[in-house]
């Protein structure tokens, strides 16, 4: 058994949870925040056996698509002044990072 665990874009994540739930797959989903962009994200954990890995993942890459979005500076630049001025920049917002972990034992009580 393994255990996916799936950080996914807020945007993306309920046409992800759907599309898992409409194929049978059971999932926890827990409200993350991102470090750089300190943006909403979510992590999706989903229990599947082995050869259920790819399948799961073939879902996640179909939902969550990278785009190119302008943002604020994370961190404001400071000038001499002491003042901080936030700049615009370009960052790449969804998509998806996967990690695939292995079930030592798995309990459903």
């Amino acid at each position: 058994m393994k255990l996916v665990i799936a950080i996914v874009h807020d945007e993306d994540a309920g046409n992800l949870i759907e599309d898992l739930t409409n194929n049978n797959y059971r999932i926890t989903k827990l409200a993350t925040t991102g470090g750089f962009l300190r943006a909403g994200n979510t992590t999706l954990l989903v229990g599947v056996e082995d050869e259920e890995v790819d399948k799961v993942i073939g879902i996640i890459k179909n939902n969550c698509e990278s785009r190119k979005e302008i943002a604020t500076s994370p961190a404001p630049v400071s000038g001499t002044t002491g003042v901080f001025i936030p700049y615009p920049i370009e960052v790449t917002v969804g998509g998806a990072t996967v990690f695939v972990v292995d079930v030592e034992k798995y309990v459903k009580l």
